[in-house]
């Protein structure tokens, strides 16, 4: 059984109990408090950094615009989001075109809305925002090899090798663009600092070989996301992360560091959301099953795809928790008519015995990458509500 305490105080856990006793299932309620107090560790344990916030990891606007009057800016994947985050008054000069996958319109579309910072890592693209975005500072993504150390890995389809790092660089200022920095990352969730030494000494080449060589110097280093949240799974404190990160810089870089950019989104917004689901059906598959098949209102397609692979391990709890209850391992699954809509089968939780249907079930650390996740309409159940509790 998880120990709630571990993530969770008793006063956090009443207020949350009072606030959602009464919703309708599923549903996410994300505590503002979290938010800004997560905002204000990163900022206070990284001092020499900025931090633009994945917006996709959890796009409500009160999120954003808390974190907006924090002093963050914000990484930007699509039109949609950038409408959104105008519309709350933030400029496009805090705003990064961070997705390197994108249309020449969308390209133009952003510039034509203030927006001068963009990714990429591939020569089409290049030229792309040359065209329509002229003058703009460009930061090329370079292929980090994180799979195995990260629960989420995001190697192979971003990126690219650092030689063509090099010479996307170098086109970039042929084509009159400014070449502004690097960016890698090394996989969400990533629970093995090292791999944040390997990357940067990869951005220490090319930052010299192109001084040396090209007469380009760049001056920003943009090292993506990868903090972690709060799962079932271990992982280092986050001071730790940021005293190994800064001896990373400092051995390569000495004193004189280039500009340092994060783009937290699990970090950040992990640990301020709880999903608040219900038990649908308790069945076994044969009289002597030894496994108890839990279905919930909700499951990989309305919120909870990142257990794709048993991926991201939540820590649940359910209203029978109680000290000394009975307990046994059950298979979790979503409500779907699919049969990939499995959250949990190899990897056994352990729920009570007496569990029935129409108990509540909570994923706590819920509140990254589960609403923005979730499907619109897929076997007609509507998408997973967000609410606010400030």
């Amino acid at each position: 059984m998880i120990n709630r305490y571990d993530y969770l105080t008793d006063p956090e856990w009443n207020r949350f109990l009072d606030f959602s006793q009464n919703l309708e299932t599923p549903c996410i309620v994300v505590n503002l408090h979290t938010v800004k107090r997560n905002y204000i560790r990163l900022r206070d344990l990284f001092p020499y950094a900025q931090f633009y916030y994945a917006v996709k990891a959890n796009p409500e606007k009160a999120v954003v615009s808390l974190l907006a009057e924090l002093g963050a800016n914000f990484d930007i994947a699509s039109r949609p989001e950038l409408d959104m985050v105008l519309s709350l008054g933030i400029n496009g000069d805090r705003i990064s075109f961070g997705n390197t996958i994108k249309k020449y319109k969308d390209i133009a579309y952003f510039y034509e809305k203030g927006v001068r910072m963009f990714a990429t890592d591939s020569k089409d693209d290049l030229k792309n925002i040359a065209a329509a975005a002229p003058g703009s500072r460009i930061y090329v993504r370079i292929l980090v090899e994180n799979s195995i150390t990260a629960d989420w890995p995001l190697s192979r389809k971003f990126g690219c090798h650092p030689d063509m790092a090099y010479d996307l660089l170098m086109m970039a200022r042929d084509l009159g663009l400014s070449p502004y920095g690097i960016s890698f990352h090394v996989g969400s969730q990533q629970r093995d600092i090292g791999q944040w030494d390997d990357a940067i000494a990869k951005t220490k080449y090319l930052f010299s070989s192109l001084e040396e060589d090209e007469n380009i110097k760049l001056t920003m280093i943009n090292m993506g996301g990868g903090f972690p949240a709060s799962y079932t799974q271990p992982t280092n404190d986050l001071s730790e992360y940021a005293t190994e990160i800064y001896r990373y810089l400092s051995d390569d870089f000495g004193d004189d560091l280039p500009h340092i950019v994060f783009e937290p989104g699990r970090s950040l917004v992990g640990n301020s959301g709880i999903l608040v689901s219900e038990v649908v059906l308790i069945s076994r598959k044969n009289n002597t099953a030894l496994n108890r098949w839990v279905y919930l209102d909700t499951g990989k397609f309305n919120g909870l795809i990142e257990t794709l692979g048993e991926s991201i391990k939540y820590p649940i709890i359910t209203s029978k928790d109680t000290p000394g209850a009975k307990e046994a391992e059950v298979i979790l699954a979503g409500p779907t008519c699919d049969s990939m809509d499995i959250l949990y089968e190899n990897y056994k939780y352990r729920l009570p015995v007496d569990l029935k249907i129409g108990d509540r079930i909570y994923f706590l650390s819920a509140g990254a990458y589960t609403a923005s996740y979730a499907s619109v309409g897929f076997n007609g159940f509507l998408p997973i509500k967000t609410y606010i509790m400030e």
